[in-house]
């Protein structure tokens, strides 16, 4: 996008005037943002579905989004259009319901696990104390652990979502939640900061780098198994560290 156009000023301008012909070039000109929000959540999806598919449902969000987009609000378009379409490809994946029931099912009872296991020993719990925990030895484990990343980072994408689209409630200025935004910048820098450095590495690599699975198993030397296994360790280590600040926030 040039720096002379301003999709703010732009779709406040079509919800003025309905011009479809304007409508039609923000969307077009909104097209890399698609793309972008579509490629950085690919590791979801890859291996059951195709990215146009993913992008086509982007589509149709950044069309709602012209439509819905409050300039009131304080935020770019940009801003509010790429949550509506991480939100929208967010539900697509879960309604396309790709991952075998039973895959879901024990994500379901790690995640619980590690959430338990972390409020009982104030730290995020060893590989060795979950494997004991669900009553399966640490290689199993492992594996299982590798096959249910992408349900793992879904439910660790609502989760960050969710929490985005919060509205301020009657209390709240806009200057609150933007200090509660930065507070959780704050909180989530300092939890990556905190995983050990194979977890840091992948985490960095797969939301800073946006990078597929495939790739950081080159760049780190290991299979894309590996690569699974640590995300899905990194995210879980994440989601309880985070998630009593999302609760409160």
């Amino acid at each position: 996008m040039s720096d002379e156009y301003n999709s703010s000023e732009q779709v406040t301008l079509y919800q003025q005037n309905k011009d479809i012909a304007l409508r039609n070039e923000i969307v077009l000109k909104n097209m890399a943002l698609v793309r972008t929000v579509a490629l950085s959540m690919r590791n979801m999806y890859i291996k059951f579905g195709e990215v146009d598919d993913i992008v086509n449902e982007g589509v149709i969000a950044l069309m709602d989004a012209i439509e819905e987009y409050n300039s009131e609000r304080g935020a770019k378009f940009e801003t509010f259009a790429s949550l509506k379409i991480k939100g929208a490809i967010i539900d697509y994946i879960r309604k396309q319901d790709w991952i075998p029931r039973n895959v879901r099912k024990f994500a379901k009872s790690l995640d619980k696990a590690n959430s338990l296991l972390y409020n009982l020993y104030g730290r995020v719990p060893t590989t060795a104390e979950l494997a004991q925990h669900l009553g399966m030895d640490e290689a199993k484990l492992i594996k299982y652990m590798a096959d249910c990343s992408c349900t793992i980072t879904l439910s660790f994408e609502e989760l960050l979502y969710e929490d985005n689209i919060n509205e301020p409630s009657a209390k709240d200025t806009a200057t609150d939640k933007e200090l509660m935004r930065e507070e959780m910048i704050s909180v989530v820098s300092e939890a990556i900061s905190e995983l050990k450095d194979n977890e840091r590495k992948v985490i960095t690599l797969y939301y800073y780098k946006n990078l597929k699975y495939s790739d950081i198993a080159k760049a780190l030397g290991v299979t894309e198994s590996r690569i699974c296994q640590i995300h899905t360790k990194a995210v879980l280590s994440l989601k309880a560290r985070l998630e009593p600040y999302f609760k409160n926030s």
